[in-house]
C-alpha cells in the first residue's frame, strides 16, 4: 500500500513537472513585466466593463489562494468598485497561467478550456450581481479613507529600467523562489492527498456516487467550501476523486469551488466588504460551479474528460518514463526545497528596524504567503511618518519605525483585510 502510495505520488509529479515549470516561470515573467497599477486603473467603476475587465485580468494571473485576498482588498482601497472586486475575488483563485498549464499536464485539453471559461463566466456573473445589488456610498466612491497614500504603490526602481534583460533575474526570483514558497506545501499536501484517495481509500466507498452527476457535486461542495487548496494543488485531487467513479462535473466544481471559497477568503469578505456582498459571492461561485458540473455531465460527451485517465492508466502498467519528465520532477523537487528553506532561513534573519526613532509592533493574523506581507507592508508605508517596516511572515507580525499615528497603521492593514491584536 505504501509503495502503491509513493507510485502514484510520483506518476503525476512527473506528469506535472515540466508543465509547471513553465507554469512558474511564465507567472514570474507577468509579475515583473506587467506593473499592478495596469490592474487597478481600469476598476473603478461599478459598471460591466469593470466587472469584464477584472475578471479578464484575474483569470491569467497567477495567484494563489490567500495571496489574492490582500490583491483585492488592495485593488479596492485603489479605487476599485464593489461588483470589479468581487469578479476579481472570483477568477483569480480559480486559475491562473500556471494552474492552467498543469490541468493540461493531468486533465487534457478540455478540462484545459473549459476551466477559465467557468471561472470567468463565473465572475462576470458575480460581479454583475454585486453591483445590481451592493451600491456605492459616496465615501466608498471617493476612495474610502483619509489615509494619505494608500492607494498609491509606491514605483519600484526597476520599472525604469529599459533594458528588460536586466529584470529577468527578478522575474525567475519570484515564479522560482517566492511564488513557489507560497504554494509549494499546497502542492505538495494536494499530491499526497490524491495519492492517499487512489491508493488508500477504497473503490466502494464512492460507489453511491459513481456515475451519479447531482450526488458527486454536492459531495465535492461540502468538502471543497471548508478546504484549504490553489488552483494547482487542486488538480490531482480532482484526478483522483474520478479516478474512484465521480463525476467529471464534480472534478469541475472541486476545481472551482475549492481555490476561491476556502474559510479564511469568506472570513475576509465578510469583514470588509460586509455580509451581503459574501452572500452574493458564494452565491456565484456555487451556482456557476453546479451549473457547469452538470452542464458537462449531461451536456458534453463523457470521453472527452476520462480519455486523460485512460491515458494514465495505461501509463501505470508501464515502467519507463521519459528521461525529460524525470529530470524535471527532479528540478522541481530541488527549486522547492530551496524556496521553502529560503524563506524560512529568510524569517529566521527577520530583525527590526535600527534607529533612534520609535519603534512599534503590531500581531497580524491572517497572513499565510508573502503576497499577504508584501501587502501589508505597502500598506504600512503609505501612512504618513512611516520611516522603515519589518513584517515578519512566521512571527505574524509587523515592526514599525517612526512618528505616526498608530491608529492610522492599525486601520491601514485591517482596511486589506487583516486583524490587528
Amino acid at each position: 500500500m505504501v509503495q502503491n502510495l509513493f507510485f502514484d505520488i510520483w506518476r503525476m509529479t512527473t506528469e506535472m513537472a515540466p508543465y509547471l515549470l513553465l507554469g512558474f516561470l511564465l507567472a514570474g515573467l507577468m509579475h515583473e513585466y506587467i506593473p499592478r497599477k495596469v490592474y487597478a486603473n481600469y476598476l473603478g467603476k461599478s459598471n460591466f466593463r469593470s466587472v469584464l475587465l477584472a475578471a479578464l485580468f484575474g483569470v491569467p494571473l497567477p495567484l494563489c489562494s490567500c495571496g489574492v485576498l490582500p490583491t483585492a482588498m488592495g485593488l479596492r482601497r485603489e479605487g476599485g468598485s464593489r461588483g470589479a472586486t468581487v469578479s476579481f475575488l472570483i477568477a483569480t483563485p480559480q486559475t491562473g497561467v500556471d494552474s492552467i498549464i498543469a490541468t493540461f499536464s493531468l486533465m487534457g485539453l478540455p478540462f484545459t478550456i473549459i476551466r477559465p471559461i467557468a471561472a470567468f463566466l463565473t465572475a462576470i456573473f458575480g460581479g454583475t450581481l454585486v453591483n445590481a445589488f451592493e451600491h456605492e456610498s459616496e465615501e466608498e466612491k471617493r476612495g474610502g479613507t483619509n489615509l494619505k497614500g494608500i492607494a498609491e504603490e509606491k514605483e519600484n526602481s526597476s520599472t525604469h529600467v529599459s533594458n528588460a534583460l536586466r529584470r529577468l533575474p527578478n522575474a525567475i526570483r519570484y515564479g522560482f523562489v517566492e511564488m513557489m514558497a507560497d504554494i509549494g506545501k499546497w502542492l505538495i499536501m494536494g499530491l499526497i492527498v490524491a495519492g492517499v484517495i487512489t491508493a488508500v481509500i477504497p473503490d466502494q466507498w464512492f460507489s453511491v456516487f459513481k456515475d451519479n452527476s447531482l450526488l458527486s457535486i454536492l459531495l465535492v461542495l461540502s468538502i471543497s467550501i471548508p478546504m484549504y487548496v490553489c488552483a494547482t494543488g487542486s488538480i490531482p485531487i480532482a484526478v483522483a476523486l474520478m479516478m474512484k467513479g465521480l463525476t467529471p462535473g464534480a472534478a469541475l466544481v472541486l476545481l472551482m469551488a475549492g481555490p476561491a471559497c476556502n474559510v479564511a477568503s469568506l472570513l475576509v469578505i465578510n469583514k470588509v466588504m460586509g455580509r451581503r456582498t459574501l452572500l452574493l459571492y458564494l452565491s456565484a461561485i456555487v451556482g456557476g460551479a453546479i451549473l457547469f458540473g452538470l452542464g458537462i455531465d449531461y451536456l458534453l460527451p463523457t470521453e472527452w474528460f476520462t480519455s486523460s485517465l485512460t491515458m494514465q492508466d495505461t501509463c501505470c502498467n508501464e515502467t519507463h518514463t521519459g528521461w525529460f519528465s524525470i529530470a524535471s520532477a527532479i528540478l522541481l523537487f530541488l527549486l522547492l526545497a530551496h524556496a521553502l528553506l529560503s524563506h524560512h532561513h529568510h524569517t529566521e534573519e527577520e530583525e527590526a528596524p535600527q534607529s533612534s526613532s520609535p519603534v512599534c509592533e503590531y500581531s497580524i493574523q491572517g497572513m499565510h504567503c508573502s503576497h499577504c506581507s508584501a501587502n501589508v507592508e505597502r500598506a504600512i508605508r503609505s501612512v504618513e511618518g512611516v520611516e522603515d517596516v519589518n513584517v515578519s511572515l512566521d512571527k505574524k507580525s509587523a515592526t514599525v519605525k517612526g512618528v505616526f499615528d498608530k491608529e492610522v497603521v492599525r486601520q491601514a492593514i485591517e482596511s486589506i483585510g487583516y486583524e490587528v491584536k
